[in-house]
């Protein structure tokens, strides 16, 4: 990345300039903190897998139907590398676009952000309504159950393992463990 590249407060802000809903915010929150954890067990860039964490769903609550196009031409106007735009907006791979992810971190944010998800919800069920007690059998029991989270896509999440070549209950506990860092901050 040669061009400008932004950092973590200027993507806060920019994030709240277009979000104001607490679930959504929330939402860009873990993703950040999952992408940040697997950014460190991997070897990564954490800055960078966490900015585009952050940003991934700039667009959705007020531009929905246009989800990802919308992020791209902001973020082509606030002057981001085309490389980092690519990989934020490649989670929307036949969904509401087809930019296929290629990359391990564009497979990671595909994968993990419907699985922040389901996450979210079995840990909203359990009595402490929290992560930091959440263990991942018993978000694999809820992953069974197709009516429970029914907005989370499992096939997104399934096709995003087998690119990522990583199993379900493994990738279920660095999401727990990622969002257990950013807790408080999240509301679990």
């Amino acid at each position: 990345m040669d061009r400008y590249t932004p950092n973590r407060e200027e993507t806060w802000s920019l994030l709240q300039k277009y979000n104001q809903n607490e679930a959504l915010i929330h939402h860009a929150l873990a993703v950040e903190a999952v992408m940040r954890y697997l950014a460190r067990k991997k070897g990564e860039n954490e800055e960078r897998w966490g900015i585009i964490g952050l940003i991934h769903d700039l667009d959705y609550e007020k531009f929905p139907e246009q989800h990802c196009q919308k992020t791209k031409t902001i973020l082509e106007e606030q002057g981001w590398p085309e490389e980092t735009i690519r990989a934020v907006i490649s989670h929307g791979w036949g969904l509401c676009n087809e930019v296929e992810p290629l990359t391990d971190l564009e497979k990671t944010l595909y994968t993990i952000d419907e699985l922040t998800g389901l996450v979210t919800a079995a840990a909203l069920v359990r009595p402490s309504k929290s992560v930091l007690d959440l263990e991942a059998k018993s978000v694999l029991k809820k992953w069974k159950q197709k009516n429970f989270a029914a907005g989370v896509n499992r096939e997104v999440i399934e096709k995003g393992l087998q690119m990522l070549g990583v199993g379900l209950e493994e990738l279920i506990q660095d999401v727990i463990m990622g969002m257990r860092e950013v807790a408080k901050e999240i509301g679990l």
